[in-house]
């Protein structure tokens, strides 16, 4: 397991880059944190290190957002959903692509759906400090 301080916003993309410049593609990585914790300031430098132009916003409202950079990613937000029986029928299984990255926000709602090789990224933030804390950690590691 990896923990990781961020200070602002920019620390969290510098994490991001880093953490994407070492995924392979058929990575599915989970996102775990409050509302506000970071999630998608972490998703947005992810974009950013993989080369995507466009801007990334959480999508909560259509659920999934694709884009190409150089590598496919597909950030999923499930905070909608009230559980696994309504993740079903999204066809969440074409998202775990072998040659493409997937993120997915709020990821503890489609538990028992997902690949068996997640790799986790919990949030913490102390609003006092501004500071997150990142724990990293693959399925089983914890």
């Amino acid at each position: 397991m990896r923990v990781v301080e961020t200070n602002s916003p920019e620390e969290t993309w510098e994490l991001a880059a880093e953490i994407a410049d070492e995924l392979q593609a058929g990575t599915v990585m989970a996102l775990h944190g409050d509302l506000g914790a970071g999630k998608t300031c972490f998703i947005q430098g992810f974009a950013v290190a993989l080369g995507i132009d466009e801007p990334v916003t959480s999508p909560t409202y259509t659920l999934i957002g694709e884009y190409e950079g150089r590598l496919p990613f597909h950030h999923l937000d499930l905070y909608r959903l009230s559980g696994p029986e309504e993740a079903l029928g999204l066809g969440l299984e074409e998202y775990f692509d072998v040659n493409g990255i997937t993120a997915i926000e709020w990821a503890e709602r489609a538990e028992g759906l997902l690949p068996d090789d997640l790799l986790h990224i919990e949030i913490k933030a102390d609003e006092e400090t501004q500071t997150r804390t990142f724990r990293i950690y693959r399925e089983g590691d914890a």
